[in-house]
């Protein structure tokens, strides 16, 4: 955390990132059962999967361009890592859900399912993350 940030400033950054992050978070979930139904979203867990290959590829934009443009000593990069990196990404994306999930996957016997889902969630997180961080390489 940087010294220009008081303690009880970098936590309400957090804190109201992280609220807006699970709220959007529950909305995904939401939209996606509208979507796609409950019995598919029951089945396996997609709005978790979207939610953190989401999370990764802005991840992604948000490490490069404070890479690129946040300086030492500047509050604003600071704040943003804590507001939208910690915060809002924090509360968005879902590993504790993951975890639940697949563990609900292995007990239910769906091994295959299980499988796919922990490949699909690694390789979509960071090849969300790469993208990210390329797309904001390229357009600084």
């Amino acid at each position: 955390m940087s010294a220009s940030l008081s303690p009880i400033m970098a936590s309400i950054n957090v804190a109201i990132g992280g609220a807006i992050g699970a709220v959007l978070r529950y909305q995904l979930g939401r939209g996606m059962t509208g979507w796609l139904g409950a019995p598919v979203v029951g089945a396996f867990p997609f709005a978790t999967l979207a939610a953190n290959a989401i999370g990764s590829l802005l991840m992604g934009v948000l490490a490069g361009w404070l890479a690129r443009h946040g300086g030492e000593g500047s509050v604003a990069p600071d704040q943003l890592r804590l507001l939208l990196g910690v915060g809002l990404l924090g509360g968005f994306t879902t590993f504790s859900a993951f975890s639940l999930e697949m563990v609900l996957l292995i007990e239910r016997g769906q091994y295959l399912f299980a499988s796919l889902y922990v490949i699909l969630s690694v390789a979509l997180g960071i090849s969300g993350l790469l993208v990210g961080l390329n797309l904001t390489r390229l357009f600084s």
